[in-house]
């Protein structure tokens, strides 16, 4: 793949999954009965919603940035803990199958953005 191919599509999927997790993270802080009824069925507080309101939009930030490589690593791991999380969550209420495996959908898209991330940054050196 040649570099600027390269990092179009780093920067596409990257933007992409970002924007989705800052709606996310909107629909979190603000969050309407069908949230709060979800946070009651996997047994979670609701000031969770907030918490990881936030965290994922602070996450989306970090990952957007360009400058502090050790941040972006910690934003990409709080996410794979996050979706990790949710699709075990769903699992261990009983769930069923497309809410156990959503999740996964998202860290396949994220596992995508890490990795060009990283072949884009060994060109740069």
């Amino acid at each position: 793949m040649k570099q600027k191919t390269l990092k179009i599509v780093y920067w596409s999927v990257t933007v992409i999954f970002c924007l989705v997790n800052l709606f996310s993270g909107f629909a979190e802080l603000f969050p309407n009965q069908s949230a709060f009824d979800i946070m009651t069925l996997l047994g979670y507080p609701f000031y969770l919603l907030i918490i990881l309101g936030i965290a994922k939009i602070l996450g989306a930030i970090a990952i957007i940035q360009t400058r502090f490589k050790t941040i972006k690593e910690w934003a990409y791991a709080g996410f794979s803990i996050d979706y990790l999380g949710a699709s075990m969550s769903w699992y261990f209420v009983g769930g069923d199958v497309f809410g156990i495996l959503m999740p996964f959908v998202f860290l396949a898209v994220m596992f995508v953005s890490y990795f060009l991330w990283k072949k884009v940054e060994r060109i740069k050196d």
